[in-house]
């Protein structure tokens, strides 16, 4: 048989190839001579053809048919074979499939071989694709060879350990006594993998992490001698002594300071060090800083080094490099909340990432910005972001806009700024906003009594022309129907009134009936307001019948049933007419959280303070009965037993929520008009300790962990009642925004009854920073394990959110 080609005319041939087809066809022939020559065990060119092979699986075909020839290449005597084989073995081969266990007694004689580059390529093999069998087998070998004084074998024998200990985590104290003399090592390469290696025990071991944590003076050391070491050829990179190692010893640094006094202030001076002399002209030195800047922020470091790390963030923000100012921008809004007057400090420049041309860095600018929103700021910090929200790309708009408006509610420093700026977002990004802006505009109009004429003739004004902004017309429309006499009568006092009739006022709000932009609902704010006019109006009122009768024959059913309904005022009811079209009194806001709320104050000096009336003693508000009912929505599921009765019927929008848990039972047309309140809720609780000491024991869970959010189960039982299981949900929240108006509903079978309280708060704050509580009280008679369905609603990124989850998992001890 001939001698087959060699590689470099295999990659010589393929590459003439003028087609995809042509390809194929080369690869295809000489897969076929290759597998000829495997056939006749044709020991001679099986190194040359394990080699094309691999540069055909590198091209992205099939090369599964020489695993065992890379086998029978690491058994031979030649290191030529072996490397090949070994190369195969860790392209070909990996722990899913059995021919690997193959090669186990290979690479033990290889680790024992008297050649350090055969050893060197079996720890290379073994470190790459080694499964958790071969590591147990291996491990000791390993382990020996860490011991050696070879710094060629010991970098290796380091990186094969950590592999084995990802593994096999029970086999890491072996490599205890070994890992400790690493340090000791002058060879950077060894110096290197060491630190890799105690980085991954620290990070998989709590134990080995309070071991090592005596060697932080010793890891100081070597870091100070980085720095303060002269130009050495072998380690610089761009004017900097081995930045790689640098930067692993900050990373292990930041590991085994977190959450430890001692260890953060002996490495507090050679942080500082770093921050101040390392060059950062160059991207190296940037990228020792960055890891500098992330160790001070995990640690507890002093004051002032905190705010020398931002400063260093706050010149990032100044680099021309995009990945640099990106990198800057998303370190700053993850300490925002812990160091918000340090980073205060660079507002201006954070502002002006707000006009960079890369989206990335844009988003990460508007959302810093907005974190640094406080009641000091808060009037130039929106007009920046209501400049940025008139130019931005529309992907921005609708989180801008959601953004302004929760700033403005809750540091806005008098009403008619709150309603301009509200205002001025309507009429820049109407389209986008949330659905909730609408009804939240009305509200605040609705309260600020002494500036209703003011808003009514801006609102009037804004939308002459103009019916694009769909939001904004629905608001105008309504203000103008609630306020349109003191539109026409000019009362306006804090600019000058302008002169409308009440024609013009009636042609606007037709306009806007007949207008192709507007949506149903807009239409249905026109026609209500038109109807509330024949209340304010004296000399139009024929008119306004006239148009309202016309809408009776609608092909819109929402608009046409309005219509008829109104007609039937005008016709049968109308000495009703009057008092039914009064003024909207003030509306009281509706919240879900608890008698006080903790306001975010993004570092202002005093922090604002809710009050909230309670509610009186024998009502719940309506919207969290009903919204339950509607997750419920079967008499054979026994919902939240509120504190008032309720009479809104089940809903079917979920009705099947607990179908599989085998409930029984025969729905009914509507609930009773009141729930009884069963006796374990009130029972005892002022005279006797709610909770029992044994209930120590019960082991928490986590009921759903999805985008962000966790919520976990901790477990008591009650001593008035032992039927009574007491849980306490903590809500988590991992992102880098807030969550708001955040709600938790439950349902359990009927065998159970189940009462949810009050929840801290209705915002979990962004980095777990925070979490909302709620207790849950199961009363369980019967003994039955608990099951549970639940349901999370909240608002992320100007989202409406929403998911169910089943929790199946209660330990045993929290109901037998």
């Amino acid at each position: 048989m001939p001698a087959p080609i060699r590689l470099r005319e295999l990659i010589r041939t393929i590459r003439t190839a003028r087609t995809q087809a042509e390809e194929r066809e080369m690869i295809q022939k000489e897969c076929a001579a290759i597998r000829s020559s495997f056939r006749e065990e044709d020991n001679t060119y099986r190194c040359r053809n394990v080699a094309k092979l691999l540069y055909m699986h590198m091209l992205g075909y099939p090369a599964h048919f020489g695993q065992l020839e890379c086998l029978k290449l690491i058994a031979s005597q030649k290191f030529t074979d072996k490397r090949i084989g070994y190369l195969g073995a860790m392209l070909l081969l990996d722990e899913r499939q059995d021919v690997h266990l193959l090669m186990t007694n290979c690479i033990k004689n290889d680790l024992n071989h008297s050649t350090q580059y055969v050893q060197g390529l079996a720890l290379c093999t073994l470190g790459c694709m080694g499964s958790s069998e071969m590591c147990r087998d291996l491990a000791g070998e390993v382990e020996k060879l860490l011991k050696t004084s070879n710094s060629y074998l010991r970098k290796k024998a380091a990186l094969c350990a950590v592999h084995v200990i990802r593994k096999v985590p029970e086999l890491m104290e072996m490599f205890l006594p070994a890992t400790k003399n690493l340090l000791n090592e002058k060879n950077h390469g060894v110096l290197h993998t060491s630190v890799v290696l105690l980085t991954e025990m620290c990070e998989r071991s709590p134990d080995m992490l309070a071991h090592f944590r005596k060697l932080v003076p010793q890891l100081v050391r070597i870091l100070k001698n980085l720095i303060m070491s002269g130009y050495s050829p072998e380690h610089d990179v761009s004017g900097i002594s081995d930045p790689f190692l640098q930067v692993r010893i900050l990373r292990l640094l930041r590991i085994l300071g977190r959450n430890d006094d001692d260890s953060s202030e002996a490495m507090n001076d050679i942080l500082a060090q770093v921050a101040t002399n390392t060059e950062t002209s160059k991207n190296v030195g940037n990228a020792i800083l960055y890891e500098t800047v992330l160790t001070i922020m995990d640690i507890k470091s002093e004051s002032g080094l905190r705010v020398l790390a931002i400063n260093i963030l706050g010149r990032f923000l100044l680099n021309n490099d995009k990945n640099i100012r990106y990198v800057a921008l998303t370190s700053l809004l993850k300490t925002v909340q812990t160091d918000h007057n340090a980073v205060q400090r660079h507002r201006s420049t954070i502002v002006d990432c707000l006009k960079d041309l890369d989206v990335s860095i844009k988003r990460r600018a508007m959302e810093l910005s907005f974190a640094l929103v406080n009641g000091n700021n808060v009037r130039g910090m929106m007009k920046e972001l209501l400049y940025f929200l008139d130019s931005c790309e529309p992907e921005f708009k609708a989180d801008c806009a959601s953004g302004i408006f929760l700033a403005a509610e809750k540091y806005a420093p008098s009403k008619r700024w709150h309603i301009d700026t509200i205002m001025r977002v309507l009429t820049t990004a109407g389209s986008y906003v949330r659905d909730d802006a609408v009804p939240n505009l009305i509200q605040l109009i609705t309260n600020s009594v002494e500036m209703h004429a003011y808003t009514v003739q801006r609102l009037y004004k804004a939308i002459l022309g103009d019916y694009s902004q769909q939001p904004l017309v629905q608001v105008a429309s309504w203000c103008i129907g609630e306020y349109g006499d003191l539109l026409v009568s000019g009362q306006c006092e804090e600019e000058e009134p302008i002169q409308v009739t009440e024609d013009e006022v009636l042609d606007i709000l037709e306009s806007v009936l007949i207008s192709n932009m507007s949506a149903s609902v807009t239409r249905g704010y026109a026609l209500t307001a038109i109807m509330k006019l024949s209340t304010r109006f004296t000399c139009t009122v024929n008119r306004i019948k006239k148009v309202v009768s016309i809408y009776g024959s609608s092909i819109d059913v929402e608009l046409q049933q309005r219509a008829v309904e109104y007609n039937a005022l005008f016709k049968k009811y109308d000495h009703m007419r009057p008092a039914l079209l009064e003024r909207m009194p003030v509306m009281e806001k509706v919240t879900t959280n608890g008698p006080t709320e903790i306001v975010q104050t993004n570092g202002e000096t005093e922090p604002a303070v809710l009050e909230t009336k309670p509610p009186p003693s024998g009502l719940q508000p309506p919207s969290q009965a009903n919204d339950l009912l509607d997750l419920l929505g079967g008499s054979d599921i026994t919902p939240v037993i509120p504190t008032a009765p309720t009479s809104k019927p089940a809903g079917g929008e979920l009705l099947d929520l607990l179908g599989d848990l085998n409930l029984t039972g025969s729905p009914v047309s509507a609930p009773a008009p009141q729930i009884a309140q069963p006796p374990f809720l009130l029972d005892g609780l002022s005279s006797q300790p709610l909770f029992n000491d044994i209930s120590t024991g019960i082991p928490s869970i986590t009921a759903y962990n999805k985008n962000g959010l966790k919520i976990d189960f901790t477990f008591e039982r009650s001593n008035t009642n032992p039927s009574v299981t007491v849980i306490t949900i903590q809500a988590s929240n991992s992102t880098e925004l807030d969550m708001t108006d955040f709600v938790f509903q439950a349902a359990v079978p009927k065998t159970f009854q189940l009462q949810l309280l009050s929840p801290s708060s209705s915002v979990i704050p962004a980095f777990n920073s925070g979490t909302i509580t709620q207790v849950i009280k199961v009363l369980n008679p019967q003994k039955q394990q608990l099951r549970m369905r639940i349901k999370l609603t909240y608002n992320h990124k100007g989202s409406a959110m929403q998911d169910l989850a089943e929790v199946n998992n209660f330990p045993p001890q929290s109901w037998q």
